[in-house]
């Protein structure tokens, strides 16, 4: 991009501060996450709280009882509120067995009101399932796969420290779709150690050739406590970057995926209604090592993030006590309004103005001029009921972003 167009958008950042304070006509939908902390292994670019265990088996039924512990100590908190949506993410859980996953299911619908027609997502890695293991967690009532793909090149996969080889990646699919999954989702990455955007675009080409219902296609990004933070490996700049992803976009919309988010990709009818409800501003409830919620409290108008402890020997020895909450914050209004941004203009086409409202419990105009200076800028579009983000608001969602801390 010309150095001129990428002065227009360098932001000063516009603080908000105000006294008024949200108040919530209505609750937002709410999603409930399950986080499983263990990884056969450490992946170099991974800072999500995994834990390496090697070829030992996790603790499962000592876990999944910790996991009832933890949420029945947040009931008080959603009493009454039904499941929308549910997602058991990681680390690694298709670790844990069918058996497991079952028993874990049965003991929430116990306990909750799920919402009918519920999507039950997992998150599995190519290395870690069989066919078997597939049958086991459909019959369970998970009806929604994320796999973990990365690539479909072996030099790329040793080099990001995965435990599965390409021809595995593409065997889990196809078992996946054996064992009744009709809803599947591939993980892929671009921006790869040693990358072309040629193998990129193979990549992409061999995602696509397995027909998937989704796609979530995102750069890998250097974050910090990681082993590529400390020994960053070479990749493309950032213009080259950009052209695999504008490239990557046009290939998979002439395959019939539509892009709703920055990195997600769908077919019609197969959006992933969970996280659109986390870049919407829903609430959901977090349990498990390291978890996090926000909640939305009517009573007290205010919202509050919750983080549970994150290793998982001190969450299972606290889980039924107040020490599993690590960290516990009201946000201000400022904060609150930040993160509906944060989250809601991810999305391809933004959202309607009444959402801001809704969800923050904040007036529009709380956050009027930074909204007239992205519309200046070029960042933004908006009229009396929509706000999105231009192509040059997506490329530069971090300047966008700054106008509103």
């Amino acid at each position: 991009m010309p150095s001129q167009q990428a002065k227009e958008v360098e932001s000063t950042p516009v603080t908000i501060r105000a006294a008024n304070q949200p108040r919530f006509d209505t609750l937002p939908p709410l999603g409930l996450y399950v986080h499983v902390p263990w990884c056969i292994q450490k992946c170099p670019y991974c800072d999500f709280n995994s834990h390496a265990i090697g070829e030992q088996k996790p603790p499962e039924s000592a876990y999944i009882e910790a996991l009832i512990a933890d949420l029945e100590q947040d009931l008080p908190l959603i009493w009454g509120r039904p499941i929308q949506t549910l997602f058991i993410g990681g680390g690694t859980p298709s670790l844990l067995s069918g058996e497991g996953i079952d028993n874990l299911l049965s003991q929430l619908r116990a306990r909750l009101p799920f919402a009918p027609e519920l999507e039950i997502t997992l998150e599995a890695n190519p290395g870690t399932v069989d066919c078997g293991r597939f049958r086991a967690l459909r019959e369970a009532g998970v009806n929604r796969l994320s796999i973990g793909i990365q690539s479909f090149h072996d030099d790329s996969l040793r080099r990001l420290g995965r435990i599965h080889t390409a021809q595995q990646a593409r065997q889990a699919v196809m078992r996946a779709g054996e064992a009744g999954f009709e809803r599947i989702n591939l993980d892929l990455m671009f921006g790869l150690p040693g990358q072309s955007a040629a193998m990129a675009e193979r990549d992409l080409r061999c995602a696509l050739a397995l027909q998937p219902t989704h796609i979530s296609y995102y750069q890998l990004t250097i974050e910090p406590n990681t082993r590529f933070h400390h020994q960053p490996p070479a990749r493309l700049e950032e213009d080259g970057l950009w052209e695999i992803q504008e490239r990557a976009k046009h290939l998979l919309a002439d395959h019939g995926y539509e892009q709703y988010e920055i990195s997600a990709y769908a077919r019609r009818g197969h959006r992933c209604r969970h996280n659109l409800n986390y870049w919407r501003f829903g609430d959901y409830l977090g349990i498990g090592a390291g978890a996090h919620s926000k909640l939305t409290l009517p009573h007290s108008h205010s919202v509050v993030r919750l983080a549970k402890v994150r290793h998982p020997q001190r969450y299972l020895a606290t889980a039924a006590i107040p020490e599993r909450i690590q960290q516990k914050n009201h946000l201000q209004p400022h904060e609150i309004a930040l993160e509906f941004m944060m989250n809601a203009l991810r999305l391809t086409d933004g959202f309607e103005t009444a959402l801001f409202a809704e969800r923050t419990g904040l007036p529009l105009g709380f956050v009027r001029k930074p909204l007239e200076i992205a519309e200046r800028k070029g960042l933004i579009v908006r009229d009396t009921l929509h706000i999105r983000p231009t192509e040059l608001g997506r490329r530069y969602l971090n300047n966008l972003l700054e106008l509103f801390c």
